[in-house]
């Protein structure tokens, strides 16, 4: 037994038992793979997969019982990895950020410009996923750190911290009958077509309790993943839309206006994620610390001994009370 016969493992769960797919990820041919596979079986004595003819179908019960063993093994084979690279390198590698189109063109440029400051000999990978993609793409190693709202939900494996807090806006082009006005109602909102998030994504549950409590049905015509998208629309006259403030900008939007609500949609919080249990390099705290001040690298390790959501009932730092609200007319680290 060998760690590329795990890896193999891994990927093949990974790929859905499409060898052609795991050959391609791991750089190697299908026949190599089918190979470490039966020699791992004829190791084990029992076979790992259910097959059809030379098809795998999925996981036998032993397949699946080393399957959680194997995720593990190499869980912390990573870990040894770091550890001696943390060692010997402290400036340098590659950090790894899965998050939002939103995050990163409106929240993280002045965290960004800070961090490459203080280590320029890290390549920082900003990877712009589907919310929902997030947490797998922690979970699965493929980034150090997630920036979303609202997706991250109880995955024991994930330790989540809040980043900072906000409450959705309502812009609409210039000239709207709705511009210019007082406390307008969820109800008058309702009137006219509505532009927003897709469903359970980037606080869209917030707008839609806000219209459930008000008894109120929104006439939502159209979905997007991100507020530019959403702009885009709005301004083209075809609705009203609810983004997140970090997205509009007066001078950049001109042709948008922000609508003044009578009835605030309740906040939105966009946390911070890591797998539980990784051995994070340096840079990994520093970043975390560059979005959140009020937390330290000896905070998150000492969160990581807790459970569930213990690490946000502590007290200090980790309260919500402790949050960056976000302005519209500042900067998030100012």
């Amino acid at each position: 037994m060998n760690f590329q016969q795990l890896r193999i493992l891994r990927e093949t769960i990974r790929y859905k038992f499409n060898i052609t797919d795991v050959a391609n990820a791991i750089f190697a041919s299908q026949s190599g793979v089918s190979k470490q596979i039966r020699e791992l079986e004829e190791e084990l004595g029992s076979p790992l997969f259910v097959r059809r003819g030379k098809r795998l179908l999925g996981l036998t019960d032993l397949g699946a019982n080393v399957a959680r063993i194997a995720e593990r093994v190499l869980f912390e084979a990573d870990n040894i990895k770091q550890a001696a690279a943390q060692f010997a390198i402290q400036d340098q590698g590659v950090l790894q950020v899965a998050t939002t189109h939103t995050q990163a063109r409106y929240a993280l440029p002045d965290i960004v410009v800070k961090f490459k400051q203080s280590f320029p000999g890290v390549r920082l990978d900003l990877r712009q996923a589907n919310p929902k993609d997030i947490a797998s793409l922690v979970l699965a190693g493929d980034a150090d750190i997630g920036i979303a709202t609202d997706v991250f939900g109880d995955i024991d494996e994930i330790l989540t911290f809040p980043f900072y807090a906000w409450s959705h806006i309502v812009v609409a082009p210039v000239g709207h009958p709705l511009v210019g006005r007082k406390a307008v109602t969820l109800n008058e909102l309702a009137q006219y077509p509505i532009i927003t998030y897709e469903t359970g994504i980037t606080g869209r549950p917030r707008i839609d309790e806000a219209f459930e409590n008000a008894n109120v049905i929104p006439q939502i015509t159209m979905t997007a993943l991100d507020a530019d998208v959403i702009k885009a629309y709005v301004a083209s006259g075809l609705g009203i839309g609810f983004i997140a403030p970090m997205a509009y900008d007066a001078a950049r939007d001109a042709g948008l206006r922000v609508i003044e609500c009578a009835e605030p949609i309740a906040p939105s919080t966009t946390s911070l994620a890591i797998r539980r249990g990784r051995l994070q390099r340096g840079y990994v705290y520093r970043f975390i610390e560059l979005c959140a001040p009020h937390l330290t690298e000896n905070d998150i390790r000492d969160a990581e001994l807790l459970t569930g959501d213990e690490h946000l009932k502590r007290g200090r730092p980790f309260t919500h009370t402790d949050l960056i609200y976000w302005n519209r007319d500042q900067a998030l680290t100012a």
